[in-house]
């Protein structure tokens, strides 16, 4: 079985897949994945956190903390996938709350995309995310590769001997994974520990999915993992193309239209008026993007069923449904009030050098 493939198949529909630590370190190494359902097993002592000094640099911190005697737990994460966003306030809540009992919080910033390779990137989203914990920036994946990881997000559980003793895959468990933490930091003669669990505060995009509503995949726009694109003619590689939408759209289906150049992570507008548009099911949709470099802004227009949003739009356009890119990183475009069906989505881009990386749901 061929782990990383199926999670990514199966995770959009909230499907729980359970493997074994020998199942996910026989995955395809040159696969990784954002991955929303848990996947989970406890490991028998003796499996020892490698040394953390593979890290490019760190954030909040000089240099790697001591963590002798502490519990650890590793968070590998990077700040534009929406799975690892809404897991940062559990995160975030436990590092607050048991900091003081023993555990020692390790956020491992693992890029997927080019941009989120440039430290000055990641500084400025674990600020605005609130995440003042240490945190590794892993751009050469030594830390990724050391523990044999494939997932974001992934969570691995270290006692205060050093040994890896749980690791949680993807979103979800979180009263689980709260609880592992309490035992282990019991075990290392933590007392007075409360037994609640701590509160959790997830607003805009770190908001939990809407589950039973998710019926559309994560959509990478460049060419390397792009599927599911219907303009006519298909995929133009590493070109400028003229390309053009089809009236109507199927589920999951999605298209460019205008002049756009498609490289292997992104697909970038050549022209003013450039539009996706996209077919989808689910609450929320968020588009991970990046303003022209030396550039400043791209403006952009959104649509739902070709009119405004209204109350349906997110946290980065108004009810007009106008937004700017102002940064790379993702935009929640739609959050949608019930009743959730399929919907016709188009963003139209009044400036032209906008770059788009990936399309997600919640």
């Amino acid at each position: 079985m061929n782990l990383a493939p199926t999670l990514l198949s199966l995770g959009f529909v909230g499907a729980v897949v359970t493997a074994t630590l020998a199942t996910v370190r026989a995955s395809d190494t040159s696969t990784v994945a954002s991955v929303a359902s848990p996947s989970s097993r406890s490991l028998p002592a003796g499996d020892r956190l490698p040394p953390l000094d593979g890290a490019t640099d760190w954030l909040n911190v000089a240099a790697a903390p001591d963590l002798h005697g502490r519990v650890v737990l590793v968070n590998f994460w990077t700040y534009s996938c929406i799975n690892s966003l809404r897991q940062i306030p559990h995160v975030r809540a436990w590092a607050d709350k048991y900091r003081d009992q023993g555990l020692t919080v390790i956020g491992v910033h693992a890029p997927e995309f080019d941009f989120e390779r440039d430290i000055g990137n990641v500084h400025h989203a674990a600020a605005q995310l609130g995440v003042d914990y240490p945190v590794a920036i892993d751009n050469r994946r030594r830390i990724w590769d050391a523990l044999e990881n494939q997932y974001w997000p992934a969570l691995y559980f270290v006692d205060a001997a050093g040994r890896i003793r749980h690791v949680e895959v993807g979103e979800g468990d979180y009263a689980k994974a709260e609880r592992i933490i309490q035992q282990l930091l019991r075990e290392a003669g933590a007392t007075g520990l409360d037994d609640a669990l701590a509160p959790v505060h997830a607003a805009g995009a770190q908001a939990p999915a809407d589950w039973a509503d998710l019926r559309s995949p994560e959509s990478y726009l460049g060419h390397a993992r792009a599927e599911r694109l219907i303009s006519p003619g298909g995929i133009r590689r590493d070109r400028e193309h003229a390309y053009a939408a089809p009236p109507r759209l199927g589920l999951n289906q999605w298209a460019l239209a205008g002049t756009w150049k498609m490289g292997p992570q992104a697909t970038v507008a050549y022209s003013p008026g450039a539009h996706i548009a996209y077919r989808f099911h689910a609450r929320d949709l968020h588009l991970v993007m990046a303003p022209p470099p030396g550039h400043a802004s791209v403006r952009f227009r959104v649509t739902l069923e070709r009119r405004p949003p209204g109350d349906a739009h997110g946290v980065d356009v108004d009810a007009d449904g106008y937004g700017v890119v102002t940064e790379a990183r993702m935009y929640q475009l739609i959050r949608q009030p019930m009743p959730i069906v399929d919907r016709h989505f188009e963003i139209e881009f009044l400036d032209p050098g906008v770059q788009v990386f990936a399309i997600t749901f919640g």
